[in-house]
């Protein structure tokens, strides 16, 4: 028997999935709000929840990392406006199960919830104990320990994985981690760069050459193609690849055959792709720049790694284990760290993620070669300027008032949210126009749709 936790401010919607999950043979628990809910959630286990998107005290989809949160989690079913395209991509992009739309007849609500409690059981039965190597992969966030889940679980296939995310997020730590965790562990991990192809030699890099094909090929070599046999073929920046090589790269994950430059017969490899990218290649599938044949085929798996901004309850984890790295690389004695150290890493949002955090620390560790503890003294200027700037901001009062002034992301915050109901109002929410106009990603304004709440419909 099962336990349901509804959220839904509709009282009759509430009492009648209550009536049909009892019907189930099931029980359930009814909450009105969101407050209400997750009060619900703090007090007992449940394997599923129905989650109305639309409730008095705010947004459904902003409690589903906390629902997330515990050992087992429950499978998420969203409930949404009538007709909110909106709010069924975006519920579907936080990896609930199903969405529903309001109003719903009860056997429409009751075969998602069959196929949600049948395939929990089948994932119970056949789960059993899996150690993964996470090989520096550093984090116990609700986003990480989300995207650590796939990771293993695309370790355990063979499909194409496509792995997204902001420069210095660790795509290729990712990448090595789902080879490291495979069966083709023992064989080769070869990355290509393809943002650094040099254009004249790119098919000779990528697929050999024969003896003789050109000047000074003496003799033949193999390719990174070729090299990464049985193994993992990583394609970094993959959105970088110009349209030839897109072409020749469809082909060769198809037929896993290539021609060598200067050769008389086809070669086979037969790799695992794993590709990477910063870039949003829906976009560039709009505008021409990417196949959309290619980026189905790459996309079988896809991971979305968060900056280091939606991750903070990680940066101290991460100072830990990159100190003691780097400790060891200088071979330097473990130094301690001061809390004034920790608040200013804490308060700079890393645009460079985790890769700057590295830098950082590398650089605090040159600058105390000889002490001991570190201090936030001993941090890269601009990174205490910024730092300090904010705080002085955020610490100013108006004469005669106690008020302080709002902290920067929240003075951010607004005016972005500001500017998205603008460009909404002038382009009736179209998102081609929308993106063209703001410069960001379609998935960047999903994002920024979702945190601010705002209705994409409120311009048409």
């Amino acid at each position: 028997m099962a336990t349901i936790l509804i959220i839904d401010d509709d009282s009759i919607m509430s009492y009648t999935l209550a009536r049909m999950v009892q019907h189930m043979g099931h029980t359930s628990v009814t909450a009105f709000s969101l407050r209400e809910g997750l009060a619900c959630f703090q007090k007992q286990s449940f394997d599923a929840v129905f989650l109305d998107v639309r409730l008095p005290d705010g947004n459904g989809l902003k409690i589903i990392p906390e629902l997330r949160s515990v050992p087992d989690p429950p499978d998420i079913i969203i409930l949404t406006g009538y007709g909110d395209c909106l709010g069924a991509e975006l519920a579907l992009k936080s990896g609930v199960w199903d969405y529903l739309e309001k109003p719903s007849s009860v056997s429409q609500m009751k075969l998602p919830l069959l196929r949600l409690l049948e395939y929990r059981k089948q994932k119970q039965a056949a789960q059993t104990p899996v150690s993964i190597d996470r090989g520096g992969i550093v984090g116990s966030s609700v986003p990480m320990t989300y995207c650590v889940d796939l990771m293993a679980r695309a370790a355990i296939g063979e499909a194409n994985v496509l792995i997204s995310g902001e420069t210095g997020t660790g795509k290729e730590l990712f990448a090595r981690a789902i080879h490291r965790n495979s069966r083709r562990s023992r064989m080769p991990f070869v990355v290509v760069d393809c943002a650094a192809l040099p254009e004249r030699l790119v098919e000779s890099i990528l697929f050999g050459h024969a003896r003789g094909a050109y000047t000074g090929a003496d003799q033949a070599r193999d390719g990174l193609v070729k090299q990464a046999d049985g193994g993992t073929l990583m394609l970094d920046e993959i959105g970088e690849l110009t349209p030839s090589l897109q072409k020749a790269f469809l082909r060769v994950l198809q037929e896993h055959r290539f021609r060598p430059v200067g050769g008389k017969t086809e070669q086979v490899s037969q790799f695992r792709l794993i590709a990477a990218t910063h870039r949003d290649l829906d976009e560039l599938t709009q505008t021409g720049d990417f196949r959309i044949d290619l980026l189905h085929r790459i996309r079988t798996l896809s991971i979305e790694l968060p900056p280091l901004r939606e991750r903070q309850s990680d940066i101290e984890e991460l100072i830990h284990y990159h100190l003691g790295k780097l400790s060891a690389r200088y071979k330097m004695t473990p130094k301690g760290f001061s809390p004034e150290f920790i608040s200013t890493l804490t308060a700079y949002p890393w645009p460079g993620n985790v890769r700057e955090l590295v830098n950082a620390l590398e650089s605090a560790l040159n600058a105390a070669i000889y002490e001991p503890i570190l201090f936030p003294v001993h941090l890269p200027p601009n990174l205490r300027a910024h730092v300090a700037r904010v705080s002085i901001r955020t610490s100013l009062s108006p004469p005669g008032s106690l008020d302080r002034m709002p902290k920067w992301r929240d003075v951010l915050d607004e005016t972005r949210k500001t500017y998205l109901e603008k460009m909404i109002e002038r382009t009736g929410g179209d998102m081609v126009r929308m993106q063209r106009i703001s410069g960001w990603s379609r998935a960047s304004l999903y994002n920024y749709l979702k945190k601010y709440e705002i209705d994409l419909t409120a311009g048409k």
